[in-house]
């Protein structure tokens, strides 16, 4: 039952990139639209998840689980008959509540459910399997479904699912509650939503209303003034979100830094990818999802893999070559045009997947190698937010350079161009920055841990 919910919102998380063109096509929106629908989604749950942990802990794990399935599922229902982009917005945000409780509600009803070490290592790993399963099947799900009805079929789909959640899971999950979890952190809580959500704004409505005008210059200063004030309520409170004090570990800083380039770099190509093939080649909805696949695939096959890849070489080796195919991948992809045909961009979306998939897992290992066995729950935690974090800036920064690029003349394949060279470039820095810092801050730390702790961290 946990393992299916999390199944559903990873699925949700790649089966609306397929979408996207229909959406813009029926809703008749611009590119920002599209940002908002993604984003709307992505800022909830990374400003939530850490939230949503300790509410599980502190209320019970399998009432959070389900409240968030109920959640997600009613969510879900607003999207599909939402009239106008507003109320599908809308929509979105409640679905990233739900999503942000049903997510660590889920791992934790796992954790709770098999107290024997090994016997939670299969445990995770299966639910780090059925993950990787939701974020592949997305976009040709995606393909089928628009194909055969239209974007509302997208979210249509998970009512059903979260019914049959609910029923089955009342009678079958025990309820498991840590009494000793600490206070909500109400107001941290609410400085990063407010202040990652103008910083969003600015980002995404800065290409249409211009950098220079008065409400984007106001929405960037509002985000800067809330940040600042995030990190002194988080220096100062007893129960803080997030930790600051676990940043002053070398590792435990570089591991996060680079995992908010790895969420910036995927998530903002996978925005534009289906929008690629369809706008830019003419191809169908059903064939984009297709066309998509080598991606999520690619992912999906090596993840379960890496962990055990970084125990035997190091995860400094695994994660900077992970990076570096990355990279190199999103290069290429920066010079696909209209006429390239699928036999020549294929391979590009797989190399960009594994690099993906081999950084991923190993930088949440180094997370949890860098801080106490206590505290390791908490630092996959942050290293999660991290990742979400990125997605939310790579999805408006990389529409802004697109969004940016048109307003100087530029034609729509161009501005993909130029955001997936940005992709690239960003993700081959992060490899060296990340591998010249892991040199000594691993140094500093433990040594690499042993193949079933490192396996316990695919996501």
């Amino acid at each position: 039952m946990a393992c299916a919910g999390q199944f559903m919102v990873l699925l949700d998380s790649t089966i609306v990139s397929a979408a996207l063109p229909d959406m813009q096509d029926r809703l008749d929106t611009s590119l920002s639209g599209l940002q908002w629908i993604v984003d709307a989604y992505v800022l909830l749950v990374a400003m939530l998840l850490l939230t949503g942990g300790v509410f599980a802990d502190r209320f019970g794990r399998k009432r959070v689980y389900l409240s968030g399935v109920v959640v997600f599922t009613l969510a879900s229902v607003v999207c599909a008959v939402a009239p106008s982009l507003d109320w599908l917005i809308t929509g979105r945000v409640l679905q990233g509540i739900g999503a942000a409780a049903l997510s660590p509600g889920s791992l934790a009803l796992l954790a709770g459910a098999y107290p024997v070490p090994q016997e939670r290592v299969k445990a995770i790993g299966l639910w780090a399997g059925i993950s990787g399963i939701g974020l592949a099947a997305g976009p040709l799900a995606g393909g089928i479904l628009v194909d055969a009805f239209d974007w509302r079929a997208i979210f249509l789909v998970n009512v059903p699912i979260g019914l049959i959640l609910v029923l089955a899971a009342l009678p079958t999950l025990k309820e498991s509650r840590n009494p000793h979890a600490p206070a909500i952190d109400i107001a941290g809580t609410v400085l990063s939503i407010l202040g990652v959500g103008a910083l969003t704004y600015g980002l995404i409505e800065g290409g249409s209303k211009g950098w220079t005008s008065g409400i984007i210059l106001t929405s960037l200063a509002v985000a800067v003034v809330l940040i600042v004030a995030f990190i002194v309520v988080e220096g100062r409170t007893a129960t803080p979100m997030m930790a600051l004090r676990l940043f002053r570990n070398p590792l435990f800083t570089v591991s996060n830094g680079a995992m908010v380039m790895v969420g910036f770099a995927l998530m903002g190509s996978v925005f534009f990818f289906s929008q690629f093939f369809v706008t830019v080649q003419g191809a169908s909805i059903l064939a984009s999802g297709l066309q998509t696949l080598p991606i999520s695939l690619g992912m999906a096959l090596v993840s379960p893999y890496a962990g055990r890849l970084a125990a035997k070489y190091g995860f400094r080796i695994v994660v900077t070559t992970g990076l570096v195919l990355s990279g190199l991948g999103l290069l290429t992809l920066g010079f696909v045009h209209a006429d390239t045909g699928y036999g020549n961009v294929w391979w590009r979306l797989a190399i960009t997947g594994t690099g993906f998939a081999l950084a991923m897992s190993p930088l949440t290992g180094a997370a949890i190698q860098s801080v106490s066995p206590q505290e390791g729950g908490l630092a996959s935690g942050i290293s999660s937010t991290a990742r979400q974090i990125g997605a939310v800036l790579g999805v408006a920064v990389l529409g802004a350079i697109v969004t940016s690029r048109e307003s100087g003349g530029a034609s729509f394949e161009a501005g993909l161009n130029s955001a997936f060279l940005t992709a690239g470039i960003a993700s081959l820095l992060t490899a060296v920055c990340t591998g010249l810092w892991l040199v000594k801050a691993q140094s500093a730390a433990s040594p690499v841990p042993e193949p079933q702790r490192q396996a316990q961290t695919a996501d």
